[in-house]
């Protein structure tokens, strides 16, 4: 595949020079554009595979009969290139729908731009609570996950189980902050106590001693690391090296993905307990979609992020087609007033629903990673302690502060 993003936007760039016939069937032509970390951080939970999740979608809508067409960009987690991106795609290029974006700051960039001109944003890869709380669009769906989501699952899990002291090393960025703060919020109300954090760079930070060190010197129950990616990784892998969690202290992940289990190994993620809203062996039909990737892309068992991407595009897809493409692609808030209105259902995360506020409502699993003596082969990771109904994982409406609810 290519990901070259001069390359992936030529047939965006060429679109307005086609003869009349071409340009009058390009405008029943639903067209996606994928933003994502293609290789930075963030591009084992995403990126490329992401890509390939929104293709298998697409094949798997093939009997709605829609013309789909798919671009990608990597926006490098920089949310004025994602921005410009999206206006280029949304102003010149014809793009109806935007799909991903990882990095916080970056999605709720691009969730203004959607509104203002009246495209759909199916978000999977950021965290914020934001695109459901206060910067909630009528133009955009938060499919996966959200920090109020992890904080509610991991946080309160870990506080009930007698990890109740706290320090947060924390990415300084909008996500990061989010997590944290949602992690507070729900500690506090479990009688547990935070006694500091240490916020590094994003991006950029690689060594993570300085900010360990003082989480050590706490001498916190539970060091909370809020963070993700390519820094999560890093993080858990000094931690070990130090042997923080030999030493008495538990290492908690507010958000942990497949992918970066896969680049820690077991031994080193051993223990560590997360809370995710897809795992590709949960069920039948996780366990077919995973296979489906394999066999069509040779692609790895999807990131929850990846799923979303699957999830959120087939379900446009079918509101698309229930309205009509011309319909759709005319009126971005109209296509996801139609996806809140149908019920969702697909192999990825199953029955579900679409809230007022944008918010996609699907079961939470409270994860434990294996051992290696646990795991009985390749990607076998997890062990499921939990899992908890949509509408008790994700955070209330009434208390989100959406005008929409």
């Amino acid at each position: 595949m290519i990901l070259d993003r001069r390359a992936l936007l030529l047939g965006g760039a060429t679109f307005g020079a086609l003869p009349r016939m071409a340009r009058a069937q390009a405008q029943q032509t639903i067209r996606l554009g994928i933003i994502s970390d293609m290789s930075g951080p963030f591009a084992d939970l995403s990126g490329p595979n992401s890509v390939l999740a929104v293709r298998q979608a697409i094949q798997d809508a093939a009997a709605l009969g829609l013309k789909v067409d798919l671009v990608a960009a990597d926006h490098q987690n920089k949310p004025d290139l994602a921005t410009n991106i999206a206006r280029q795609w949304l102003d010149r290029d014809g793009i109806d729908a935007l799909i991903d974006v990882p990095a916080s700051s970056a999605a709720l960039a691009v969730n203004g731009v959607v509104r203002e001109k009246n495209k759909v944003f199916l978000a999977s890869a950021p965290g914020t609570a934001e695109l459901t709380g206060a910067q909630c669009s009528p133009n955009t769906v938060q499919w996966t996950y959200d920090t109020w989501m992890l904080a509610n699952s991991t946080a309160r899990a870990m506080t009930r189980g007698g990890g109740d002291t706290w320090f947060f090393v924390t990415a300084d960025y909008a996500f990061g902050t989010s997590m944290e703060a949602e992690g507070g919020k729900i500690i506090g109300a479990e009688g547990g106590k935070i006694l500091g954090n240490a916020r590094f760079p994003f991006p950029g930070t690689t060594d993570f001693s300085a900010f360990l060190l003082r989480a050590q010197a706490s001498r916190a129950k539970v060091i909370g690391i809020a963070a993700g990616g390519t820094d999560l990784v890093n993080c858990v892998k000094q931690a070990a090296e130090f042997g923080i969690q030999k030493r008495g202290q538990k290492l908690a992940a507010l958000i942990l993905f497949i992918s970066e289990v896969h680049s820690m190994g077991l031994e080193a993620a051993k223990g560590l307990v997360c809370s995710e809203s897809f795992y590709w062996d949960v069920s039948d039909r996780t366990r077919a979609l995973t296979r489906r990737l394999k066999q069509n892309f040779n692609a790895p068992p999807p990131t929850m992020v990846q799923a979303g991407c699957y999830a959120a595009t087939l379900h446009y897809l079918k509101a698309a087609a229930a309205m009509g493409a011309a319909a759709a692609k005319a009126d971005g808030a109209a296509a996801v007033a139609r996806m809140k209105a149908m019920p969702c259902d697909d192999d990825a995360f199953g029955p579900g629903t679409i809230r007022a506020d944008g918010r996609k409502l699907h079961p939470a699993y409270l994860l434990e990673v294996k051992s290696p003596a646990e795991s009985k082969g390749p990607w076998d990771y997890y062990k499921v302690l939990a899992s908890v109904p949509g509408d008790q994982a994700f955070r209330p409406m009434a208390e989100g502060g959406c005008p929409l609810a």
